[in-house]
């Protein structure tokens, strides 16, 4: 059993950069890969971002190439979301995810648990 909590959401005007952090609960964190999703109002969830379980691979959505990074440190138990020049369109509920695996996956089927979400919103 894992448990997840987002942190580090906000308000920022378009240009602007939001660190998201996920913690962790659980001895067994580096078991799992991470993914970030995000659902914004009357739209389904879609997939941000996935890191292995060593930090070693990364995978991004087309729309946040370039601008998002997902990173882990597996010592602190979590993984973070630094997302730079952002626009109003990356508004969303953003969403940390674990899966069991050492790769990540960009599906909502493949993750196991989810945190509670996190509130991003970019101002034009």
């Amino acid at each position: 059993q894992v448990q997840l909590v987002e942190s580090g959401g906000g308000l920022v005007q378009a240009g602007g950069s939001l660190r998201l952090s996920c913690a962790a609960s659980g001895r067994t964190f580096r078991s799992y890969a991470m993914g970030w999703f995000r659902q914004a109002p009357g739209k389904e969830r879609e997939f941000v971002s996935a890191i292995s379980w060593s930090g070693g691979s990364t995978l991004y959505a087309d729309s946040v190439k370039g601008r998002f990074t997902i990173s882990r440190d597996n010592a602190k138990n979590t993984v973070y979301l630094q997302m730079n020049s952002l626009k109003p369109e990356d508004t969303a509920v953003y969403y940390c995810a674990a899966r069991s695996g050492m790769v990540g996956a960009t599906t909502l089927e493949e993750y196991h648990y989810w945190g509670q979400g996190a509130q991003v919103t970019v101002s034009s």
